[in-house]
């Protein structure tokens, strides 16, 4: 499906969806989507990027398929996504490229970032590798600090430019206008936080088939929450070496560990969990092109939580020095990665919520005058 095709599919079928009105209770989506007669280009972005793929519509849908008309939201929207993701990428190459080899960039950059620091290992202090330690800056025997320090700010650094940048792209396309502040940025943060349009208004949603679930749900509790638990770990650690002077590795019972511990669970559960439902659930809402790289933002978290906590298990023998490269590659890769696939979808969405909570902030109230 060409870009204009995946617009134009959304067009249509929101038109049938705002004279049909059957869905209007199920998510934000439909509410939104009332408030229009028209759809814009870019109001078909901040609707397929405020949609959160509960599929509810799609099982309820009179003229789904087999029906002529076909209508299909949650595959349409996904393509649209896709589009967004794309058009508002910096640099817009990697966007394109991401999108088409998600999967094959995934792993091709997580596999040359282990080799570069691995390279590096050789070169510098081989026996480094081989070499069972526990004492404060072990890990920085396995890969200097100058080299960990400068990489690491450089890639992350660039991801957060490149995010906000994709956001504030994403924002203009969509003609949101002024940015509310608040009482629409707590209730989206408060949606967002509790992602509550997957709850399907406490009956959960159709994560496989016609049948109602909470769990998608909760594993998108475990990926968020468990990736902010591991920056919180990461941040922590900073403290701990740059104010207190203690330098890793850390005792179990330690702040940064146990942080990073539960956060790293809290991904591979959730990671793996997603994963098992976009191969073993129903294809019918799946955008086909699409999938490639939400598999590889999953393959990518959950390597990267992975190969943390094993990491952890085994620090202390002289398997570190390998497994201290592999994660760190891991983690650079996703980093380099995030701002180009569905990882971003998490910024989209916030925002098309902010715009949809300052818009259902502003609709007259029944009886009002307005």
């Amino acid at each position: 499906m060409h870009a204009s095709d995946a617009r134009e599919d959304a067009r249509r079928a929101l038109q049938v969806c705002n004279a049909c009105r059957y869905c209007e209770g199920y998510c934000a989506v439909f509410p939104a989507m009332e408030r229009r007669r028209a759809f814009s280009d870019g109001d078909l972005s901040f609707l397929a990027n405020l949609c959160h793929n509960c599929r509810g519509c799609l099982y309820a849908c009179q003229y789904a398929p087999p029906h002529a008309f076909g209508i299909n939201l949650p595959r349409t929207f996904a393509e649209l996504r896709a589009e967004t993701y794309e058009q508002s990428a910096w640099p817009r190459f990697l966007g394109r490229a991401f999108r088409r080899q998600g999967l094959v960039a995934a792993l091709t950059a997580a596999g040359s970032l282990a080799l570069v620091l691995l390279l590096t290992v050789l070169l510098n202090d081989a026996p480094a590798l081989r070499r069972a330690s526990s004492a404060a800056g072990a890990f920085y025997a396995v890969v200097p600090e100058w080299a960990l320090l400068s990489v690491a700010g450089l890639t992350f650094g660039f991801a957060v430019l490149a995010l906000l940048v994709g956001i504030v792209r994403f924002w203009r396309a969509t003609g949101s206008g002024r940015v509310p502040l608040g009482r629409p940025l707590w209730r989206a943060l408060d949606d967002a936080l509790a992602v509550r349009y997957l709850g399907g208004n406490g009956n959960g949603c159709n994560d496989r088939d016609e049948g109602f679930s909470q769990f998608r749900r909760r594993l998108h509790h475990g990926v968020f929450y468990g990736f902010g638990f591991c920056f919180a770990a990461t941040c922590v650690a900073a403290f701990y070496e740059h104010v207190l002077g203690r330098i890793a590795p850390y005792p179990f019972w330690s702040a940064p560990v146990l942080l990073g511990t539960l956060g790293g669970a809290g991904m591979v559960v959730g990671s793996a969990g997603l994963a098992w439902f976009k191969v073993t659930g129903d294809p019918a809402p799946l955008a086909r092109k699409t999938v490639g790289g939400d598999v590889a933002l999953l393959v990518l978290l959950f390597l990267t939580a992975a190969t943390g906590l094993v990491l952890l298990a085994w620090r202390d023998t002289a398997a570190m020095g390998v497994l201290l490269a592999v994660h760190l590659g891991s983690v650079l890769a996703l980093f380099l990665l995030m701002p180009y696939g569905k990882f971003v979808h998490g910024a989209y969405r916030l925002a098309a919520l902010v715009r949809h909570a300052r818009e259902a902030g502003e609709m007259p109230t029944p009886g009002g005058g307005g």
